[in-house]
Formats: C-alpha cells, sequence, structure tokens
C-alpha cells in the first residue's frame, strides 16, 4: 500500500492535470469567457474578490446563517426525533405531518419565508434550519430505534428507569446514526442560506451569485462557487472531527484510526 505522502502528491497531480486540461480545453476551442472561463481567470476574479474584501464581507453573512440554521435545525430536529422515537403516540399524530411539510419543494417555500421574515438573517436562518431539520430528525429516529430488544429488556428486569434506558442504552447507540445525520445536515444547511440569497437577500455569497450574473461576470461566479465548495468541506470536516472525538469508542471509527496507521506505516 502506498503511504501517506504519494497519496496526496498524487492527488495534487490529478487536480493540476485536471485544471491543465480545462485551461488546454478552452484555449484550444476558443470558448468565451463568458460561457466557460478558464481556471487562471477564476484565480484572477478570486484573487480580486478577497483582496477588496468583497468576498470576505460576503462569506461572514453566509457562514453565520449556515452555522444558525444549522443549530436552530438540529436542536428541532433532535427534539423531535426523540419525541417520535419514544412516543408511538406522537408519531402518529405528528409524523405525517412532518413528511407532508419535507415533501414541500424549499425552493418554493422560500419566496413566502421572505415575505414573513423579511430581506435579513432571520429568514436565511429559518430556510437553513428547514432544510437541515429532515434528514438529522430522521437519523435520530432510526439510532433511537436500533437498541437491541434484548438489553432493553434486560435493563428493565434491573428496575432501570425509562430515563436511566434512554441515556445509558439508547442515546450511546444512536450517536453513530445521529453524527451521520449532523453531517448531512451542516451541508443541507449551506444549501439552504444560499437557495434563500437567491430568493432575496442584502448580503451573502448567493445574493453576490445573483448580482454577478446579471453582469456576465461568470468567472466571479465560478470563483465563488469554489469558495462555497471549499466552506462546505470545511464544516463537513469540523463535523467529523467532533464525530471521531465523541465516538472514539465506536467500531467503525477503531477500524478509521487502523487504516489510517496502516496508511502512514506503509503496511501492505
Amino acid at each position: 500500500m502506498m503511504k501517506g505522502p504519494t497519496n496526496f502528491l498524487l492527488r495534487l497531480l490529478l487536480i493540476a492535470a485536471t485544471l491543465a486540461v480545462w485551461e488546454g480545453l478552452v484555449f484550444l476551442f476558443q470558448i468565451p469567457a463568458f460561457i466557460l472561463p478558464t481556471p487562471s481567470h477564476i484565480v484572477v476574479a478570486l484573487y480580486r474578490g478577497i483582496a477588496s474584501s468583497l468576498y470576505i464581507d460576503h462569506f461572514g453573512v453566509t457562514l453565520t446563517e449556515t452555522l444558525l440554521g444549522f443549530a436552530c435545525g438540529s436542536v428541532l430536529a433532535f427534539a423531535l426525533g426523540i419525541s417520535v422515537a419514544l412516543s408511538r403516540r406522537v408519531e402518529y399524530f405528528l409524523y405525517p405531518f412532518i413528511v407532508m411539510f419535507q415533501a414541500m419543494p424549499k425552493v418554493a417555500l422560500a419566496p413566502l419565508i421572505i415575505v414573513w421574515f423579511g430581506l435579513g438573517l432571520t429568514s436565511k436562518v429559518v430556510s437553513a434550519a428547514l432544510v437541515a431539520f429532515f434528514p438529522l430528525m430522521v437519523n435520530t429516529i432510526v439510532g433511537l430505534r436500533s437498541a437491541e430488544e434484548d438489553r432493553v429488556n434486560l435493563m428493565r428486569s434491573l428496575a432501570a428507569t425509562r430515563g436511566q434506558i434512554f441515556w445509558m442504552l439508547q442515546l450511546p447507540n444512536a450517536l453513530p446514526y445521529i453524527f451521520a445525520g449532523l453531517e448531512i445536515a451542516m451541508i443541507f444547511a449551506l444549501i439552504g442560506a444560499i437557495v434563500a440569497e437567491f430568493v432575496g437577500a442584502q448580503s451573502g455569497l448567493g445574493m453576490l451569485i445573483q448580482s454577478m450574473n446579471f453582469t456576465m461576470d461568470v468567472a466571479g461566479q465560478f470563483s465563488v462557487l469554489l469558495i462555497l465548495a471549499m466552506l462546505g468541506l470545511l464544516l463537513n470536516s469540523v463535523v467529523v472531527g467532533v464525530r471521531r472525538r465523541v465516538l472514539f469508542w465506536d467500531p467503525s471509527q477503531k477500524l478509521e484510526a487502523e487504516n489510517a496507521g496502516a496508511k502512514k506505516g506503509g503496511t501492505p
């Protein structure tokens, strides 16, 4: 098996080769910049946006909207997920409404959210929270219900209370599912914030893409998309890092750590 530094170098070479092919094809076929800009033009647009602090200001707005929406959506999803998983009555009455609401396209709801909450921060947070809510809630329900019935019955036979069963068995068993839902919810929160900014906003990277679209600044749009891609990767890495620290006892984490150690050591 190849060593870690070798894999990293090959990854960089692959990225460089892809960009070189992109640059060459655009130059060879003389594709206009307003259709497909070259990577060099995108880098120039990215540098100009960062140097003028234009991207930095809008980046901060979108990041704030995403994190607040993720936090609000996660709290609501966790609370409702626990309620539905532990109460058949709550599931019977509420779950159909939750599914029907989730089936509504958020792009169609975004204009209404803008009307109800305005063009400011609140509407973007609400949109991000709604998009991030459902995957985490479903994973929470599945995780809490995945506890083995034999273990639950054993704790009941030992006179364990419902709260003790939840905290000592069901919740620890559900944590891998919950963190998987959090990874999805974080990316969905970013998407929800951008969609809301497309519909109507005073600032943010989504609004910036819209304004660049009106001026046919395609290189600028690609540079903002690159920033969004890197932001999504960064936010996902944060959640994954927290998961590795919290779920150090999970077998999947141990296997991942062993594989990483084998790569570093060059074990065949």
